[in-house]
């Protein structure tokens, strides 16, 4: 209770702060009100935490594993695996759904050959993510618009081989008409582009250049590059948020998984006390030659013990077997005999 209000003032402050306008109502945070009713993370996102920190554990038989899961399971596997370091050819095609709209690559090691069978599985793709993708050429971004009519948004740059990348691609991303002779871009139909990006709307490429800048709003103006903000869209036309790069493209998708699965990898406390050793700590090889040579001395009591059993049973053996070791051991016991008897 809030010092120097009664009771009933309380109560009526905590009514006020009540937000009824989400499905659940809840209390909101405030400095001067101590406590908020904060919905619990579902059983799915707990469990898709602990798949995500384990993922490299899994990566091998993924394509096995995820074969039944359903597309939102997919393509929350496929953002942790990309914040994990672990987004490859291999892991998006393991997951990739036919029903997939949004593709966020960014910073991954997926090449052509990746992108280009997850382009030919995923027909509805409207958004793709390829900044910071080193290894993607404008070859994987011509499948990805030869296979994703649909697509609208497309983002890209943000290291020098992706920003050469994007360069080269102005040429694939401009459509080509069929029909020369129409009046203006807007009034084109679909069917009259004979190839190219059929439907790209919104380009976000933070680093482009003056040149492409001006070339692409002279040779297409339907293409929108780096769209800012507005209350009032752009010419009309509400500028979708995925055409905006401050938000990621997948962040819809792991909103309500344990950021720890990603942002505190298991190897990451293993490299750091692997690269900082301390003065007075031994090397891994002088800990490993130590722990050979305790476990030898530790076990040579019992290896002489198994050799002088096995002597024994060695000349066991010998006196079954050879007739001059039987006729010795009898005429043993004979002299023994003699020599009780007198």
């Amino acid at each position: 209770m809030e010092k120097g209000k009664s009771a009933p003032q309380a109560v009526e402050i905590s009514l006020k702060k009540l937000d009824l306008n989400s499905k659940s109502p809840r209390l909101i945070h405030s400095p001067n009100f101590g406590f908020e009713k904060k919905k619990p993370p579902s059983l799915v996102s707990l469990c898709l935490g602990v798949v995500g920190w384990h993922l490299e554990d899994i990566i091998e038989d993924l394509s096995e594993i995820a074969v039944n899961f359903p597309a939102d399971i997919k393509i929350a596997l496929a953002a942790i695996a990309r914040r994990r370091k672990l987004l490859s050819d291999d892991v998006i095609i393991s997951l990739a759904d036919s029903s997939w709209e949004i593709l966020d690559l960014s910073g991954s090691d997926v090449t052509d050959f990746g992108l280009t069978e997850v382009a030919k599985m995923c027909h509805s793709l409207r958004a793709v993510d390829i900044s910071q993708c080193k290894k993607i050429t404008p070859d994987g971004v011509s499948e990805l618009v030869q296979h994703c009519h649909s697509l609208e948004i497309l983002r890209c740059g943000g290291c020098p081989s992706s920003e050469f990348t994007a360069r080269r691609c102005l040429g694939i991303l401009k459509p080509k008409l069929n029909d020369v002779e129409g009046d203006s871009w807007e009034e084109l139909d679909t069917m009259e582009i004979g190839n190219g990006a059929q439907s790209l709307r919104w380009l976000v490429w933070p680093k482009i250049d003056e040149d492409s800048i001006e070339m692409m709003s002279a040779e297409c103006p339907r293409i929108i590059v780096n769209p800012k903000p507005s209350l009032f869209g752009f010419k009309g036309t509400e500028v979708p948020k995925d055409a905006f790069p401050d938000v990621a493209l997948d962040d819809l998708f792991v909103k309500d998984i344990d950021p720890k699965t990603w942002s505190i990898p298991r190897s990451t406390h293993k490299t750091i006390s692997q690269s900082l050793p301390s003065a007075n700590e031994l090397s891994i090889a002088e800990k490993f030659r130590l722990a050979f040579v305790e476990r030898d001395t530790r076990l040579a009591p019992k290896r002489a013990k198994n050799a002088r059993q096995h002597q024994r049973r060695l000349e066991r053996e010998w006196v079954m077997t050879s007739t001059q070791a039987k006729a010795l051991a009898l005429a043993s016991r004979a002299t023994k005999s003699l020599q009780g008897r007198s």
